[in-house]
């Protein structure tokens, strides 16, 4: 999906805009929503991670502990029918699951993300998914780490399995997001996008669970090569970040749309511009959707001019409580 060109906008607005940017206390306030929605595996049917054209993800898997006598209430399954006939009493096989699996976000506040239409700048709408992800995963006792990447390099956060690591990664998403704006001479790298799945290629190794961020500006087929390549032994996730006036273009007459030094004066009243500018999106869609689901990686189209919170029920489905 190439970068749209986009309408031009005033200066960036001051930090503490809602919407525009995000600060640390409405990331903190997401560890309370989405009580009973995972973002990791044994998916509910319902759910975008569960199906024939998307990856179960792999989750935890099971060790082996010990065989001890079985006791009523023991699943039957384990038993181990070699030592029950050997001393003639039955006893159990018993596993403990795994902990601590190794979950990575790649999050892009690059300065195509400082844009959005209603609600949400993409790179707000970003941050919000990265931190419900991250208190999730701990949630789930499991471990987190991130990348958050912008056009001019890319912080790695080592995270764990605490609070404390969330709060390392929400400050970093914090200190990149409230840094970006039109007006401060920033130079779009469309590049970075590789650079940082490069790098995310390079941290994980197996049976990890990867989760990249972003309106995928600048992929290629470097971008599709790299992702194939983590699929093979990770689980992936595509949270894909997206703004309505990306989708559709509205009928507002003459306008003029920029994208970085380069500007272009249209009139967005002409059917067949706003018919190609539709047919452009949905084409570029429906291309990384066959790609992803070739590798069974799950894709979240995520909206900026929605809460975020019914959007990941809706994708994700809900849990059964025990």
């Amino acid at each position: 999906m190439n970068e749209a060109l986009i309408p031009s906008v005033k200066p960036s607005a001051p930090p503490g805009t809602p919407g525009v940017y995000t600060n640390l206390a409405s990331l903190i306030r997401l560890r309370y929503t989405l009580g009973d929605i995972s973002l990791l595996p044994r998916q509910p049917v319902t759910s975008v991670l569960a199906g024939r054209h998307s990856s179960r993800l792999r989750g935890r898997g099971l060790n082996f502990e010990e065989i001890r006598r079985y006791f009523p209430g023991d699943d039957i399954r384990q038993i181990d029918w070699k030592v029950t006939a050997r001393t003639r009493v039955t006893h159990s096989r018993v596993y403990t699951e795994e902990r601590g699996r190794d979950t990575l976000l790649v999050v892009d506040q690059r300065l195509g993300m400082f844009f959005g239409s209603k609600r949400n700048f993409k790179s707000v709408t970003a941050a919000e998914v990265a931190a419900v992800a991250a208190w999730r995963v701990i949630a789930a006792k499991d471990r987190i780490s991130a990348i958050v990447f912008g056009d001019a390099d890319l912080e790695m956060i080592r995270g764990g399995g605490k609070p404390d690591d969330v709060m390392r990664i929400l400050q970093s998403l914090v200190t990149r997001n409230q840094a970006l704006g039109i007006d401060r001479d920033i130079v779009p790298a469309p590049q970075m996008l590789d650079a940082a799945l490069a790098k995310a290629e390079r941290l994980v190794t197996h049976d990890a669970l990867v989760i990249l961020i972003t309106d995928a500006a600048g992929n290629g087929p470097e971008t599709s090569a790299i992702l194939s390549r983590i699929a093979a032994h990770n689980d992936v996730a595509l949270a894909f970040i997206h703004d309505p006036l990306e989708m559709e273009l509205p009928d507002a007459g003459r306008k003029v749309f920029g994208s970085g030094e380069v500007q272009l004066e249209a009139d967005t009243s002409a059917s067949s511009l706003q018919r190609d500018f539709k047919d452009s999106f949905q084409s570029r869609y429906e291309e990384a959707r066959r790609f992803l689901i070739q590798r069974e990686i799950p894709l979240l189209p995520i909206r900026t001019d929605l809460d975020i919170t019914p959007q990941l029920r809706r994708l994700l489905g809900r849990t059964i409580r025990k």
